[in-house]
């Protein structure tokens, strides 16, 4: 026989219980994470991959000259596990956040040691370790999703290339060797 409280306890248990599983919403915009990997070295990037949802991007959603978080909701991150270059300049191992200010015919990129940010409202200049300028080439493909990928996955080189609407851009990209030769 069943002592008489244990069906109340039971139930009220499996209601809790099943309060405690409510399935989380899928995100309106949707994450996304692309990596490559040479030799023992890798670099991650996490961003959000917004639509154009018929809206003209560049130059009205995302202004010129203006500070912008390339994807939507967090600060897109960019993780390395060892230093690699860009350009001329040495980008260290960590994790930093990805900004950018778009031009019509150029951007820079940013890489700044703040990261579990939130767009770009905490932005702060002062924590910038690289700024790199590249040339924007337009596509004759349409890209109705924001869209972050690395090039030549597996070789020494590589680029990360950003694309959405006619737009693209590619910031080349150089593993250093173990001893930084």
């Amino acid at each position: 026989m069943i002592p008489k409280g244990s069906f109340l306890f039971f139930y009220m248990f499996c209601s809790l219980f099943g309060i405690c599983q409510t399935p989380i919403p899928p995100r309106a915009v949707p994450l996304e994470m692309t990596s490559i990997r040479y030799e023992d070295s890798y670099i991650k990037l996490t961003y959000s991959r917004p639509d154009m949802a018929g809206r003209n991007i560049f130059g009205e959603v995302v202004p010129f000259g203006k500070i912008w978080n390339p994807g939507y909701n967090e600060t897109t991150e960019i993780m390395l596990s060892r230093d690699i270059l860009i350009n001329e300049d040495t980008l260290s191992a960590g994790a930093y956040a990805l900004f950018v200010i778009p031009g019509k015919d150029n951007w820079k990129l940013i890489f700044n040691t703040e990261v579990g940010q939130w767009g770009t409202y905490r932005y702060n200049e002062k924590f910038n370790v690289l700024e790199v300028e590249v040339l924007v080439t337009i596509q004759s493909s349409l890209h109705e999703t924001l869209t972050i990928e690395f090039d030549n996955k597996g070789k020494r080189e590589t680029a990360l290339r950003i694309t959405w609407e006619h737009t693209q851009v590619s910031l080349p990209i150089l593993f250093m060797k173990r001893n930084n030769k």
